[in-house]
């Protein structure tokens, strides 16, 4: 099992803080819901057993106390807060100590402005790295041994990872899930905590599970029969005699029950089975139009890209297994 350290500095934000156990702590999840053993063991580290941070809005409870732990797989160093000289002062005796885990083969990754305390223990000399955008200067300043990238979200420097400002953070955590893990896992992690910026909206994350909290039971029915017929012609009133339900009432409580309408639930389940086969496989755009019931390229592109927000090359370059 892999032990993942998240060092909670004094004067940090709670908002850098959360996250990697989080994440850590939800891929164990999934994997206990698939039956397999967790992977992680996550858990907070500090100087005191309890420490104030957000300038003392939030407090966190600490598992282990620093000269308690020798080695640990990966170390997290989340954004400081405040005045960052003084936050560096704050933690100074955490910097003996993540010189002295780093030699004897700790990973380390800092979040964001948590470069700064990083970059004091001299592990990132002559190495580069990211950080906020607002902080360049200082961190140039103050760091001149240090290799700023500017404008990068995520740095890799072998066993030193950082991530540029704010919410990438949560881009670097996904980038260690793949590393730790498989891609499936990081698109899966990706897809429940939304974490792709890049994006204006949340489509291309959303898994259509099919709507079926609900009591009526023909129209479980029909949602089974399509979810195991979507590459056949589904036509409603085939599927309303299947139930032996009128049209009329069949497409009203389809609607009540799903909140969509058949064919709109049809196309839905078709887009979902057609996201899955270019994350999973090899198959190019055509092969998988087909695979999912659609004979027209642009019918297929225009459907898929209104439900994902993504064409179907952009989303198969974005999450295929080849990438």
């Amino acid at each position: 099992m892999r032990r993942i350290s998240i060092y909670v500095p004094h004067s940090a934000f709670i908002e850098a803080i959360s996250p990697p156990y989080r994440i850590f702590n939800t891929v164990n999840d999934l994997y206990r819901a698939s039956g397999k053993a967790p992977l992680f063991d996550v858990e907070f580290i500090g100087i005191d057993k309890n420490i104030p941070v957000q300038n003392g809005e939030y407090s966190v409870n600490i598992n282990r106390l620093l000269h308690e732990v020798q080695h640990t797989d990966l170390v997290i160093i989340p954004a400081l807060c405040g005045d960052l000289s003084r936050a560096i002062e704050m933690n100074k005796e955490a910097i003996p100590w993540l010189q002295r885990v780093h030699q004897n083969g700790s990973e380390m990754a800092s979040l964001c402005i948590g470069a700064f305390l990083l970059a004091a223990t001299g592990i990132l000399d002559g190495k580069k790295c990211s950080t906020h955008w607002a902080y360049y200067n200082e961190f140039k300043e103050k760091y001149p041994g240090v290799e700023l990238v500017d404008g990068s979200i995520i740095t890799d420097e072998g066993n030193i990872y950082s991530s540029g400002g704010a919410n990438s953070i949560w881009n670097l955590l996904l980038y260690l899930v793949e590393k730790y893990t498989d891609r499936d896992m990081a698109i899966m992690v990706a897809k429940f905590y939304a974490i792709d910026i890049d994006r204006e909206d949340q489509k291309v994350f959303t898994i259509f599970m099919g709507q079926k909290h609900h009591q009526d039971k023909e129209i479980l029915d029909a949602q089974q029969y399509i979810e195991s017929h979507y590459t056949e012609s589904l036509a409603i009133d085939e599927l309303a005699e299947r139930v032996n339900i009128s049209r009329r009432s069949f497409e009203r409580r389809f609607k009540e029950a799903t909140d969509n309408n058949v064919m709109e639930y049809v196309r839905r389940v078709r887009m979902e089975a057609a996201k899955r086969s270019f994350e999973a496989t090899r198959k190019n755009v055509s092969d998988v139009m087909y695979d999912v019931g659609y004979t027209d390229t642009k019918t297929f592109r225009d459907v898929f890209k209104r439900i994902t927000g993504l064409t179907p090359i952009e989303y198969k370059n974005k999450y295929s297994k080849d990438n």
